[in-house]
């Protein structure tokens, strides 16, 4: 009888963990930035912007930012309606630096353009729509300051 009562027991706690929703890491945030890019590029890449990032503990910041690098890239882009979404980040300065990127990219006026970048264990998926045309691989960084 003792037995049957520990198998259920171990069943019970076993089902139950099974049953139970994985816990999220501990102290990671869910943060996403809103923001708008605009630049040019000839063989140089350069754009700035602005956005805001909020966080899900309420935390937000105001934040400015820079793309710039290389490559044989040609054109002129503006994104006006950018949403990024950072994953890894435990404190909202933490999505502050310096990210590495590489893209290809082509289109002609309205276009739609997406990239992760990565910066240690933070990542950003960046998604946007914009007016512009450009063509071409470019290698460089993408930089948010406060």
């Amino acid at each position: 009888m003792k037995t049957w009562r520990i198998i259920a027991g171990a069943a019970g706690l076993l089902l139950g963990g099974l049953l139970a929703a994985p816990p999220a890491r501990a102290g990671e945030l869910s943060c996403t930035m809103h923001f708008q890019l605009s630049g040019w590029s000839v063989f140089y890449k350069t754009a700035t912007g602005s956005g805001t990032v909020r966080c899900s503990n309420g935390q937000s910041m105001h934040v400015k930012l820079r793309a710039k690098g290389g490559g044989l890239t040609f054109g002129k882009t503006r994104i006006d309606d950018g949403v990024g979404k950072f994953s890894g980040v435990s404190g909202i300065r933490e999505v502050l630096g310096h990210y590495a990127n590489a893209e290809a990219h082509a289109g002609a006026e309205k276009s739609a353009e997406a990239q992760v970048l990565t910066k240690g264990n933070v990542s950003l998926a960046l998604s946007g729509k914009g007016q512009g045309w450009n063509l071409g691989v470019a290698f460089g960084a993408f930089i948010i300051e406060p």
